[in-house]
């Protein structure tokens, strides 16, 4: 069925998406809300019959029609799986990501790729352009490169679980000489998944967990987060009271598989950990994860070649080192699930997740409906 995306404002008619009554939510770089668009969501939560808003967020795109698209094929899917007529309502967040550069990009494109995600930097990372011929003779040049890049990243993101406290703490020459022959391809890559982790965080928390916390007493909440938008919203979750969710799932989440361990190392929690020991979510939390996903373990083997550490995202292969995860998988259509309230279910999913964007198929839609009935 073709989706109506939704344009309208709080005052013309409301808007659906395959049979959703529907709402979008735009937000700035840092949280801020784009518009008004905050009031159609709260209109939307208080709208007669709806019991159940289910918030999808979007991962890394080219824009906005990208992430209507994702959203409106997985509300296909769910309609189709006979979610439409339970009381269902659909938020799209928008926020912007941005597409990391593919494999077949050279180091201008990655540079550009910076530029755009700290548009404020544009003289240094212009200055370590310049640096790049010199690259594959001169080691001052090399360190030089790392230095300049490393100091206009957004800091406040850095954390142990994918090396970027480390990388922030090493000197440029050592940096470069543990990523190898291709150095400068990996920091840039690195980088732009890093600055993508930071925006994410700062939506989340500063922007979509606000206003879900000005609709108390309304329909349940069902976060759906897609790669970066899957830490997006986890960090939303994060930000919440206890109870505040009814469920949270993860399509194929681009953050660390140690984001919910109770010690992961050293005596160090995940950074989300606190979603588990104060219950924010009280229902299920399904993390899918499949090994034919290439994409989303970029950064952490990255990560591998700066710390040493075994380090991996969580849609590869879940949550690791926690101790609650329920070991399952993606079930067909057909299929049913045992759902345990407020901890992670690691849904292998190879058989229907083929790629890192594969995440709208009915299967998926499925998993996501069983888990908004048992709540």
């Amino acid at each position: 069925m073709r989706a109506t995306f939704p344009e309208s404002s709080p005052e013309e008619e409301p808007v659906q998406w395959c049979g959703f009554p529907a709402a979008e939510v735009e937000f700035g770089p840092a949280g801020e809300l784009v518009g008004d668009r905050g009031a159609a969501v709260r209109e939307l939560a208080g709208t007669p019959g709806v019991t159940d808003l289910v918030v999808l967020c979007h991962g890394w795109n080219d824009g906005h029609l990208v992430a209507r698209l994702l959203c409106s094929a997985l509300a296909g899917s769910m309609r189709s799986v006979g979610g439409a007529g339970r009381g269902i309502a659909l938020v799209c967040v928008l926020w912007p990501s941005r597409k990391t550069a593919g494999p077949d990009a050279g180091l201008p494109e990655r540079l550009d790729l910076l530029r755009d995600l700290v548009p404020g930097q544009r003289l240094t990372i212009d200055a370590a352009a310049d640096l790049v011929p010199a690259l594959p003779v001169r080691a001052t040049a090399r360190t030089a490169f790392a230095a300049a890049l490393l100091s206009v990243a957004t800091r406040g993101a850095d954390d142990h679980e994918d090396a970027s406290t480390q990388l922030f703490t090493l000197p440029g020459g050592t940096v470069m000489d543990r990523l190898g022959k291709a150095a400068a391809t990996h920091l840039l890559d690195f980088l732009a998944c890093y600055e993508l982790k930071a925006r994410a965080n700062e939506v989340g928390v500063r922007g979509l967990a606000p206003l879900l916390a000005t609709s108390p007493g309304g329909p349940k909440i069902h976060l759906v987060g897609h790669s970066f938008g899957a830490r997006l919203v986890t960090a939303a979750a994060g930000a919440l009271p206890a109870g505040s969710l009814a469920t949270l799932t993860l399509l194929q989440a681009a953050f660390s598989h140690f984001g919910f361990a109770a010690d992961w190392g050293g005596g160090r929690a995940g950074v989300f950990r606190r979603v588990l020991d104060e219950r924010v979510v009280r229902g299920p939390i399904l993390v899918t994860h499949s090994a034919a996903d290439f994409v989303v373990g970029v950064p952490y083997a990255i990560a591998a070649r700066i710390g040493g550490a075994p380090y991996g995202a969580m849609g590869h292969d879940g949550a690791q080192r926690t101790a609650e995860a329920v070991a399952a998988e993606l079930a067909p259509v057909t299929g049913t699930y045992r759902w345990r309230p407020g901890v992670p279910h690691n849904l292998r999913a190879e058989r229907f997740v083929r790629g890192h964007t594969d995440v709208t198929g009915r299967e998926i839609a499925h998993a996501l409906c069983s888990a908004i009935a048992a709540r």
